[in-house]
C-alpha cells in the first residue's frame, strides 16, 4: 500500500479516466487531492503523458486503455463522438459502471435517434450501468477545491440505475462534493444533457451546498 493514497477495500472499487485532456486532467486532480487513486488513459502510449500524470500527483497512474478498462468504475472524458472508440475496448461492459462526462452540444437531435445524449452513450457501453456526472461544471471550476466557504460544491448525477448511482454519489462525497441526484436519464436528467444547440438548464451552474 502506498503511503499517502487510500483504496476502497470496503468496496474494492478501482478508478479510471479514459481521456486527458483538460477535464480528464481535472477529474484527476480531483481524485489526487483527496489521495484516491486513479488510472488515467487514452489511446496513445502511456509514457507519453506520464509527465503530466505525475505533476498532478502520486496515485495518479498512467495506463493503456486495456489496462484501464479493467477498472470498476470508468469515468469517460473522451469528446462525444469518441465514445464508441472507447466502447469497443471491451465486448462486455458488465459489473462497470460508466460515468458519462461528454456533452453533446452541438451534435443534432436526428444523430441522437431523438433521444438523451446519455442514453445513446449508454447504449454504447452494452452490459455496463451508466451515470451521468462531473460534466456540468467547466474545468476551471471542477478543478477548484469544492469545499466553499463551509459548503460544498454541487455534482449532479442522474442515472437509471439507482445502485450505480448511490455508488458514484458515495465517490463524490468522498471527493468533497455534495451530489445532487436528478433521476433518471430521461426525466431531470435532461437538465443537465445538451441536445442540439441548446445547453440543459443546469449545465454551467456553480452551485454550493450548505448542510
Amino acid at each position: 500500500m502506498t503511503p499517502g493514497i487510500t483504496y476502497d477495500w470496503r468496496h474494492g472499487m478501482s478508478y479510471a479516466i479514459i481521456g486527458f485532456g483538460e477535464i480528464g486532467q481535472t477529474l484527476a486532480k480531483t481524485f489526487a487531492r483527496k489521495g484516491i487513486e486513479v488510472g488515467v488513459a487514452t489511446t496513445r502510449d502511456p509514457q507519453s503523458f506520464a509527465s503530466v500524470a505525475a505533476a498532478i500527483g502520486r496515485g495518479i497512474t498512467p495506463k493503456t486503455l486495456a489496462e484501464a478498462v479493467k477498472a470498476d468504475v470508468i469515468f469517460l472524458a473522451v469528446r462525444f463522438h469518441q465514445h464508441t472508440d472507447v466502447a469497443k475496448a471491451l465486448p462486455n461492459w458488465q459489473g462497470k459502471i460508466i460515468v458519462d462526462v461528454t456533452n453533446a452540444y452541438g451534435v443534432p437531435d436526428e444523430e441522437l435517434g431523438g433521444q438523451p445524449s446519455a442514453r445513446v452513450v449508454e447504449q454504447a457501453f452494452t452490459g455496463g450501468k451508466l451515470v451521468k456526472g462531473f460534466n456540468h461544471l467547466v474545468g476551471s471550476i471542477l478543478a477548484q477545491d469544492p469545499a466553499v466557504h463551509g459548503g460544498k460544491r454541487v455534482v449532479f448525477l442522474t442515472s437509471d440505475d439507482d445502485a450505480a448511482a448511490s455508488e458514484i454519489g458515495a465517490l463524490a462525497e468522498k471527493l468533497g462534493f455534495a451530489p445532487i441526484n436528478l433521476g433518471g436519464l430521461s426525466e431531470g436528467g435532461l437538465l443537465v444533457q445538451a441536445h442540439g444547440n441548446v445547453w440543459g438548464r443546469l449545465i454551467f451552474k456553480d452551485l454550493v451546498k450548505f448542510d
